[in-house]
This record gives structure tokens, C-alpha cells and sequence, in this order.
């Protein structure tokens, strides 16, 4: 018996070893696991009675999740060497390795879901029997967040499965069903949770000599492995081409997975071992594994969890929720609120408008019935919970209402008056928000009887695909509202940002930077093509004239128009753009819904850049290095994003990296915006962009906050422990 794992004996021989880490939810392995495993195997060894074990979890919602990426995040900021960094996982490889090792039969029964290192657990067992159970699921997800496994992963899973099947679950850091992994060989039989413990026992009694495959003389890779190896080419040459086309060599860690596999399969389990962990330490000594833990696990999971509301404040779900507006937005909230169980009150402005957008809903649910990700049974019963209607009176009873409607002040006004007029009798607790890209969310409140029960939720589109909300703090909007806002947010299965109000928000005042520099560039001659494979090189997920044309010309010509009649700084009049989509407006080429903007859209064909682009804009014959566009594209966004840390438009780093990566694509390898600096150096940041502001326009000048920020080198996120109920 030790801290976290209980070992009994019974009347044959045969250890049932159990998992449980004491104050986690999930096993996961901690160094003191660590050290208890190689404890309990030390006991194994030495009483004579043990003719082998079987390890199982103790927990009830699965086996084990992996390491404990807290004691991996902060490697980066406190300066770890590749040696020290190896030395952070060296314990666990050798845990397993000793395990492996022991001398007696060792199987596992897997209970639940086997990532990362639970997985790396399983693989070091001489046999495995995983639940036959949907959530059962097992993967080395480590690449996912710029790891590769570091306990064995890349060695013992090729060595079983063969370096052809092992090499795409490693890169991917997919998942696999049960079902999969036994056709794979990953597992030996899969079972009722109820018999796994027991066959596994079975297995063990009949096995009393095994050892692992790859211990054994003469063992041979499935396959084959090394340059000779007949699929050699495809895994790795081909292989490595196509990891560089899709990470454009932003993520080191798949190229260090294939290294690892390549060169680890070829020598002696022990050496291989070693192998490993010298990438391991490379990539976790690293800025990208830092980025990528920080904000794709650990911010985002603490958002999820919603680490941002207001404490003391009891949850209020909703259960009914009206809609006002059926156009694309408007229904696209609906289907997402009906997906999670919320009836909907679906408002236009006529009975026909209003079916029309339960007609999208439907036709949503039925992509997802085409592709599997719903039954046909489940799309009818939540579209039954779709009331469309024409009447604002229907919206009595609903418990929070979102506004949906075109984004025009006049127009949202005219359905907070119709919503105002029809339910005078609404509850004290009734919240109204509003799903507003850029209107001033105080000026909106204002049109409310309440404005501290008022406040914004900018959804992206398509709604049911995209995973943030943007939640807008008005001026008076309380903490209760925020709280019940948060508690939606979380309801429809979406990751929740806190912003202030300001002229943009946060998500567009970043976006607009991205495409108006991408425009500007334009208007100075560079080639539209090294705009778009610029950012496509940086990572970037649509290109600035691309996802321009997504969003309309003339849209962009209205925003510029309103910012000037709010008489908004010159840095929102976005005036470096002007020339642009004056000209493209001018000639009719507004984006995709014409036909044509800075591509082409003709049916049946790939979009192209239109060729018209390069006479319109005067394209120069010397064009910019590569590199020089990248970080323009890049660093307009982080030094915007600085600005509204600065402005206190964003409170924490951890709302700007997310809302960046999460709703507009900023590229994941920097962890966001304020990553990105960081991963620069805020000192070498500063000089990079004085250098962009001399050349190319005073837009890119750092204020004397950042400069200040960059000489004390205070960083955007502090050091801090983090809960587990952040993870």
C-alpha cells in the first residue's frame, strides 16, 4: 500500500495492483506515482508468493489521463535546459521500464479512457484488456499539446502495432474506440467492464514466464524498420513532406516523433527509450509546448469551467430561451440551444421568416444525421423544442432572450422596443443579450429598460461549429447577469471570454488588423499570392483576403463609415485600408456573395485569386521577403491585443490568447497574441515593431505602457499555481 496505489494478494498468487491519485478526479501520473509505482514493483519482486499482478484504476471515470501538465507548463519560463527538462519525465520511463522488467506477468485491466502516459502504462503491461465501452477510448494525445510521449509511446507502440499503423496515431494524437484499438492490436481483448479484471487475472495464471516481445532474442518491428524497411519511403520521406506541408514547420513535434520512431526502432528497446527522451526534453525545453499547454489545454479548460464568473452567485440554467432574429446567426443559436436540451422561442419579423430559420435549424440537424454525429431520432426530438413565431409575446416565460437581429443600431432598437412593448410582465431575473460584433454594447443597453440586466454575446459563425462566445461587459451590466450569461455559455457547450465594452470588443478589433494589414499590403504592391501563402506559411487559419471576402466588402465600408461617424480615434478609421475596399466596392467585387471579390467564386471550381487583383493594385516587380509579411500579419494583432490588455478592454491574457486562437485563427504554435510576445520577448517585440512603424505607418508604434512593460520585462501572465479544476 502506498499514498496512491493499493495492492492486494489473493489466494492464487496474483496482485491486484489499483490505481487511485489521491486528490484528483482522474489518475494521472504525478511523480509521486511515479515513485509509488516503482515502490509496489520493488514488492512484486521480492515476495515469493506474487506469480504476477493485474493493474486496474480505482477510479470510476476512467483509467488515466496522462501526466500532469502543471508540472510541465512553466519548463519554458524557468529557463529548463534539455537535460532538466528530460529529467522531469526520466522518472516515470524508468517506473515503467522496471515494471516491464519485473520478472513476473503483468496484465491490465482498463476501466475507462488510457491517454498519454495512462496509455504509456498499458503499453509497458504484457497484456491488455480494455472495456468494452464507448468512453473507454485510448491515444497519445502528447502532440496535440507540442509534446511526444515520454514515456515509451514512440517506441513500445510501433514495436507492437508496426511503425505503418503506430506513425499516424503518434502524429494525429487521435483517439481510438475500443473496437479500433483491437483491431490495431493496441489491446488484446475487449470486454464487459465486469469480466476485464477477472480475464486479465486468467491471462496471468496461464502466462507465468511471459516477458515483452521486444525483451525477447531476435525480435523484429512488425514491418520492419530503419531505411530498408519496405514501407520506410511512405512513413518517413513521404511522411515527413506531409508533416511539413500541414505544420509548414511551426510544430516541431511531429518532425521529433517521426526522429524518435525512425531512430528508436532500429536499436535496443533501452537505447530507444533513450532516444525518446531526448526529444522529449527538446521539445518540452521549448516555447511551442509551452504555447500550446497553456492556452489549447489549460486556459481553455479553466474557461470551460468557467474560472471567469462571478463567485457566490447561484447557477440559473436556462430552460427556455427565445431568439429574436431567424436569419443564419439567429438560427444558428437556436440550433445549438436546442441541441443541449433548451426549448427555443425563435422570433421574426414575420410567421414565414421565422419557419424559414427553423427550415436552417433543420437542415443543420440533418448534416449531422448525413455524417453520424446525431440519429435522426435525436435531430426530430430537438427540433420539436423550436417554437418559431412571429410574436413577441411568445417570449414571455422565456428565461433569457438573445437578440440576433442585423447588426444595425436602428434595427436592434426596433426589436428591444417590440420585445418591451409585448412582455411588460417579464421576471425580475430576466436577462436579454445582444449578438453584436461591434456595436457599443453600453449605447445598446440604454435602449433597455434595465441596462444591469443587459449585456453581449458575440457568437461566430457558423455557430455550431465555432467553440467561442465572446461575452460583452456594458458599462452597468451586474454580476449576476454575468453569471447567468456564463452559465448559458457553458449550457450550449461553448468556451466562454470576458471582455469590456469598447469600439470593437476584442475579436474584431483584432480582426480588422489582420485583413486591414493585409489590405494595405495590397495598396503598396505586394502580390496578393505572397499575402496568402504568407499567412498560410505563419499558420494563420484563412488567409487576410480570403476570410475578407467571407465577411463582404461592403460590410468593411460600413464599419469604416460608422467608426467615423462615432468619431473613433484615427487608429479605428482604419484609413491604410480605405484605398482598398473603396476600390473593390466601387467596382462591385464584394466577396463571396457577388460572385467575386479578391478571388474569384465560380460554381463548380476551386476558388481563385482573381487575376485581376495585381493590375488594379499596381503589384510591384520587387516584392517583400516572406518572412517580412509574416511578422506584419502577426504582430499588428499582438500589439493590438497588448493595447486592449492595456486599455483594460481585456482583463486576462488567458480571454486574449483564446479569443484569438479560438474564433479567428490566429495561429496556435504562439498560444495566442500575448503568447506571441512573450515567445518574441517583449524587448525584442518593441524593437521589431518600431522597426514596421518607420517603414511602413505609425499603426505599428508600441505605446509607452508597452515599452514600459517590455523594459521591466513584466510578462502578460503571472506565475501562479493552477487547480486542478483549471485543468
Amino acid at each position: 500500500m502506498t499514498k496512491n496505489i493499493n495492492l492486494e494478494v489473493d489466494n492464487d498468487g496474483v496482485a491486484l495492483i489499483t490505481l487511485n491519485v489521491t486528490d484528483r478526479s482522474m489518475n494521472i501520473f504525478t511523480p509521486q506515482l511515479a515513485e509509488d509505482l516503482q515502490a509496489v514493483v520493488a514488492e512484486l519482486k521480492s515476495r515469493l508468493e506474487v506469480v504476477g499482478a493485474v493493474i486496474t484504476s480505482g477510479k470510476k471515470n476512467g483509467f488515466m489521463a496522462g501526466a500532469d501538465l502543471l508540472d510541465f507548463v512553466t519548463a519554458y519560463d524557468r529557463g529548463l535546459t534539455t537535460q532538466q527538462a528530460i529529467a522531469l519525465v526520466a522518472p516515470v520511463a524508468k517506473a515503467l521500464r522496471e515494471m516491464e522488467r519485473c520478472g513476473k506477468p503483468i496484465a491490465v485491466a482498463i476501466n475507462g479512457l488510457a491517454l498519454g502516459g495512462g496509455l504509456e502504462l498499458c503499453l509497458a503491461c504484457h497484456y491488455r484488456v480494455l472495456a468494452d465501452d464507448p468512453n473507454a477510448v485510448v491515444g497519445l494525445p502528447e502532440v496535440t499539446v507540442g509534446l511526444l510521449p515520454g514515456g515509451g509511446g514512440t517506441q513500445r507502440l510501433p514495436r507492437l502495432i508496426g511503425i505503418s499503423n503506430a506513425l499516424p496515431l503518434l502524429i494525429s494524437g487521435r483517439h481510438i474506440s475500443g473496437a479500433e484499438a483491437l483491431k490495431l492490436g493496441v489491446v488484446d481483448r475487449l470486454l464487459p467492464a465486469t469480466q476485464i479484471v477477472e480475464a486479465a487475472k486468467r491471462w496471468v495464471l496461464a502466462n507465468p514466464s511471459w516477458q515483452a516481445p521486444w525483451d525477447r532474442k531476435g525480435f523484429v518491428v512488425p514491418g520492419g524498420a530503419g531505411a530498408m524497411a519496405p514501407n520506410a519511403m511512405e512513413n518517413f520521406s513521404l511522411g515527413l513532406a506531409k508533416v511539413r506541408r500541414d505544420t509548414q514547420d511551426n510544430y516541431p513535434a511531429p518532425t521529433a516523433i517521426m526522429s524518435a520512431v525512425y531512430e528508436g526502432t532500429q536499436v535496443p528497446i533501452d537505447k530507444g527509450l533513450s532516444i525518446e527522451q531526448g526529444y522529449f526534453g527538446q521539445l518540452l525545453a521549448g516555447p511551442v509546448a509551452r504555447n500550446l499547454m497553456r492556452t489549447m489545454f489549460i486556459n481553455r479548460n479553466a474557461a470551460r469551467k468557467l474560472a471567469r464568473r462571478p463567485p457566490a452567485i447561484e447557477k440559473m440554467p436556462v430552460r427556455r430561451l427565445g431568439v429574436i432574429g431567424a436569419g443564419m446567426m439567429g438560427a444558428g443559436i437556436a440550433q445549438v440551444a436546442a441541441a443541449a436540451g433548451i426549448d427555443v422561442v425563435l422570433i421574426d419579423m414575420s410567421q414565414d421568416a421565422a419557419e424559414a430559420g427553423k427550415a436552417k435549424v433543420a437542415a443543420g440537424y440533418a448534416r449531422d444525421v448525413k455524417v453520424a454525429r446525431s440519429t435522426q431520432e435525436e435531430a426530430n426530438s430537438q427540433l420539436k423544442r423550436i417554437r418559431p413565431t412571429a410574436d413577441y409575446g411568445d417570449l414571455i416565460g422565456c428565461d433569457f432572450v438573445i437578440e440576433a437581429v442585423f447588426e444595425d443600431r436602428g434595427i436592434k432598437a426596433e426589436a428591444f422596443q417590440r420585445t418591451q412593448k409585448a412582455v411588460k410582465s417579464f421576471p425580475a431575473q430576466f436577462v436579454i443579450a445582444s449578438n453584436t460584433s461591434t456595436l457599443p454594447v453600453t449605447g445598446l443597453a440604454d435602449l433597455w429598460c434595465k441596462p444591469e440586466d443587459f449585456i453581449g454575446l458575440h457568437f461566430f459563425s457558423p455557430v455550431e461549429r465555432m467553440s467561442l462566445v465572446e461575452i460583452i461587459l456594458g458599462k452597468h451590466t451586474s454580476q449576476q447577469t454575468l453569471a447567468r450569461a456564463m452559465d448559458l455559455v457553458a449550457q450550449l457547450r461553448k468556451i466562454p471570454i470576458v471582455v469590456c465594452d469598447s469600439p470593437g470588443f476584442y475579436t474584431s478589433r483584432i480582426f480588422c488588423a489582420y485583413i486591414d494589414e493585409g489590405m494595405s499590403m495590397l495598396a503598396e504592391g505586394v502580390s496578393p499570392a505572397l499575402i496568402e501563402n504568407a499567412a498560410r506559411q505563419a499558420g494563420f487559419a484563412t488567409s487576410p483576403l480570403a476570410v475578407t471576402d467571407e465577411v463582404s466588402l461592403d460590410l468593411q465600408n460600413k464599419v469604416i463609415k460608422q467608426a467615423r461617424a462615432d468619431e473613433l480615434p484615427e487608429r479605428f478609421l482604419r484609413i491604410h485600408a480605405q484605398p482598398v475596399v473603396d476600390a473593390m466596392v466601387s467596382i462591385g467585387r464584394l466577396g463571396r456573395k457577388t460572385g467575386g471579390g479578391f478571388y474569384d467564386f465560380i460554381p463548380g471550381q476551386p476558388k481563385q485569386l482573381w487575376g485581376g487583383l495585381s493590375a488594379l493594385f499596381n503589384v510591384l516587380a520587387a516584392q517583400p521577403d516572406v518572412t517580412e509579411v509574416k511578422h506584419r500579419l502577426l504582430y499588428i494583432q499582438a500589439l493590438e491585443s497588448a493595447r486592449c490588455i492595456e486599455e483594460q478592454v481585456v482583463l486576462e491574457a488567458a480571454d486574449a490568447d483564446l479569443g484569438a486562437v479560438l474564433a479567428l485563427g490566429f495561429p496556435s504554435w504562439t498560444g495566442g497574441t500575448l503568447s506571441l510576445i512573450e515567445t518574441v520577448g517583449a524587448t525584442r517585440f518593441v524593437f521589431e515593431c518600431d522597426r514596421l512603424a518607420d517603414k511602413y505607418g505609425e499603426r505599428f508604434r508600441p505605446s509607452p505602457w508597452l515599452r514600459e512593460r517590455s523594459l521591466e520585462a513584466s510578462p502578460f501572465y503571472r506565475v501562479a499555481n493552477v487547480s486542478e479544476e483549471q485543468q
